[in-house]
């Protein structure tokens, strides 16, 4: 497994850096805020790594700092968010706007970066909504509590109150989504419910 590399810029494009590390070229996958911190070609430069490797592909996603990319590996750890996508979430929002959606159950504010359905969002919300309160304190991001914005969050918290545990709650809402109109709070509170009670 490749951590970081450390070379020259070789050539600099957007979404793409070709390193030379002691002349091999290393094609590397890069955010915005990535390539916002690099210089210009022939600059030296150290990138930390995570090596995707499947089947049929190997790919190298490169950040200039821990926080990027340890926020990158909670993202791919969604279900239905891969490496590609996990970069085009970092790259649509700024790390401190992305975890406050994020811990504030905004999905709205999640669903507006390319690529990323009201499903998808709602999804990352609750798989992360929680291991991503250690980042929301760095961040210096408020999270806001019983008044929490979005409807999984509203969903979830009246379950909540109704006496189901959180994690038995979350489920149910994003079961509940995948069947009902997720723009009705409503609707996803009898659904979840109903699963519930069964």
């Amino acid at each position: 497994m490749i951590a970081f590399l450390k070379g020259f810029i070789e050539e600099k494009r957007e979404g793409v850096v070709i390193l030379d590390v002691q002349g091999v070229g290393y094609r590397v996958e890069i955010s915005s805020i990535t390539q916002e911190q690099l210089k210009s070609a022939g600059s030296e430069v150290k990138l930390l790594t995570y090596h995707h490797i499947t089947d049929s592909d190997q790919r190298l996603f490169g950040f200039f700092s821990t926080d990027e990319k340890a926020l990158f590996e909670k993202l791919i750890t969604v279900k239905g968010v891969g490496p590609k996508l996990g970069l085009t979430i970092l790259s649509g929002l700024p790390a401190d706007q992305l975890i406050g959606a994020i811990t504030n159950s905004d999905d709205k504010t999640l669903s507006r970066v390319n690529g990323i359905g009201k499903k998808t969002a709602q999804r990352i919300i609750v798989e992360l909504k929680d291991k991503m309160a250690e980042y929301a304190k760095s961040a210096g991001v408020q999270a806001t509590g019983s008044q929490e914005a979005g409807v999984t969050g509203e969903a979830i918290s009246a379950l909540e109150s109704l006496g189901f545990k959180k994690r038995e709650a979350e489920q149910a809402v994003m079961q509940a989504l995948k069947e009902v109109d997720g723009d009705d709070s409503s609707k996803v509170i009898k659904k979840a419910l109903a699963s519930l009670n069964k």
